[in-house]
């Protein structure tokens, strides 16, 4: 079987790629020289070179500006919404039997409970631009089901080797190494339950064997304060830590993993392994 992938230069589509190669002939989208295909899905493009058949298609591309709202809004609405409607397009005409469109557990917004995949979303206004952008993207993928089986995924703060220096977790590791303090809301900070990138591939892997479209969390085995996440940090680098706190009342981003872990793929990678590694792989 074949399978496109969107985003493969990605942090876990690199990490991603070798696993499809196991089954699957895989042909990847990039821009310039970094893909099979060359498309750049922040501007106009067709679906000219891509191939007439497809078993599958992944689609885990975002725009790197993601954090530039407003200059750069045109460019994320464009990856997030126009890209994918004609990757969704693409994928029905080529005959495509499963569509895997990885969104945000960002859609939820900050909450006091567990996010579970039936979970009511607010308002996209609410959220912010880029996760409204990706509920935009969720809602424009169900429009396809009849058509295949459209996997939604919701991945939690996924990091590892291989990723971008502003992302939470390496900057995290960056404040602790240069002996910098971590910001807390209230006593011990923000909730969350980080995703080691190999958790998050093998789960994506494992969504092409759905034989049902449904939309899943991808989030890790741990749920972990900011306060815990610097302590953890700190003993990978044998770093004393500090902390600041200012007053407020701590807010949860916490995806649930049951439906994760019987559907597709049990999380195994502790943050204390997962940050390890991540900091090994810098030497």
């Amino acid at each position: 079987m074949n399978c496109l992938l969107f985003g493969a230069s990605g942090l876990i589509g690199r990490h991603l790629v070798p696993l499809l190669r196991e089954d699957y002939t895989v042909l990847t989208v990039g821009r310039r020289n970094t893909g099979d295909c060359l498309i750049d899905l922040e501007q106009e493009w067709t679906g000219d070179g891509l191939p007439d058949r497809i078993d599958s298609v992944i689609y885990l591309a975002q725009s790197e500006k993601f954090r530039n709202f407003p200059e750069f809004a045109e460019s994320v609405f464009r990856v997030n919404t126009l890209s994918l409607l004609k990757a969704l397009d693409y994928a029905r005409r080529a005959g495509a039997r499963t569509f895997v469109y990885a969104s945000s557990g960002g859609i939820y917004g900050n909450s006091t409970q567990v996010c579970d995949e039936d979970a009511p979303i607010g308002p996209g206004g609410e959220l912010g631009f880029y996760p409204g952008t990706k509920l935009c993207g969720e809602i424009i993928a169900e429009n396809y089901i009849p058509y295949m089986n459209v996997i939604i995924l919701r991945p939690f703060f996924v990091y590892g080797p291989g990723q971008r220096k502003d992302m939470l977790i390496p900057r995290l590791v960056e404040r602790v190494r240069n002996e910098l303090p971590i910001q807390l809301v209230g006593e011990d900070g923000l909730q969350i339950n980080p995703t080691y990138v190999e958790d998050a591939a093998l789960a994506i892997r494992q969504a092409l064997s759905l034989e049902t479209s449904c939309k899943i969390n991808i989030a890790g085995p741990e749920v972990l304060s900011m306060r815990r996440i610097g302590e953890l940090i700190g003993q990978a680098l044998g770093k004393e830590v500090f902390f600041e706190q200012k007053p407020g009342t701590p807010g949860k981003i916490i995806g649930s993993i049951e439906k994760m872990s019987r559907l597709l793929w049990r999380p195994r990678i502790t943050f204390a392994e997962g940050v390890k590694r991540y900091i090994d792989s810098l030497a």
